[in-house]
């Protein structure tokens, strides 16, 4: 399997929270707190609509959920760039089921926790095969320009 930004790479978060809330999140070894409600709302939504350009094929809509700055260890956004391109030759048509977990704001980043898996059809044999999964894996987004996109971890 190869690492990736995974499709909810797509996605993040900000926000504060109640001290007690901090502290009981803090005994649990997460980082930040949990996020409000309507923040996991619209980073669904930005998920779903990731995945929608992934399924669609649309390199630039998929794109457009990852900031310029995107940084996970050796991962960038045009090695991202460089992935789909190797997806979309080997597969005719790709399938990415995701899920956010849990979301936790750290100061401006959102900590995305997702479970997935993405699937393609292998292109000129019609067969369907698993790409890669992950679970519980976190993605680090940012707010841009109002829209959330994906960050990394910077290192």
């Amino acid at each position: 399997m190869v690492r990736w930004a995974g499709p909810l790479a797509w996605i993040l978060l900000v926000v504060a929270a109640l001290p007690s809330a901090w502290a009981q999140d803090k005994a649990r070894g997460l980082p930040g707190v949990a996020a409000p409600r309507s923040v996991v709302a619209e980073l669904r939504d930005a998920l779903g609509h990731a995945t929608e350009r992934l399924q669609a094929r649309d390199e630039a809509g998929v794109l457009g959920h990852v900031s310029d700055r995107y940084r996970s260890g050796s991962l960038t956004k045009p090695a991202i760039r460089e992935q789909l391109h190797a997806l979309f030759g080997v597969y005719d048509s790709l399938r990415a089921k995701v899920q956010i977990d849990e979301v936790r704001a750290v100061g401006e980043e959102a900590w995305v926790y997702s479970t997935g898996e993405v699937s393609g059809r292998v292109r000129g044999l019609g067969m369907w095969m698993p790409i890669f999964a992950w679970r519980r894996e976190p993605e680090i987004a940012r707010r841009e320009q109002g829209v959330w996109r994906l960050y990394g971890d910077q290192k």
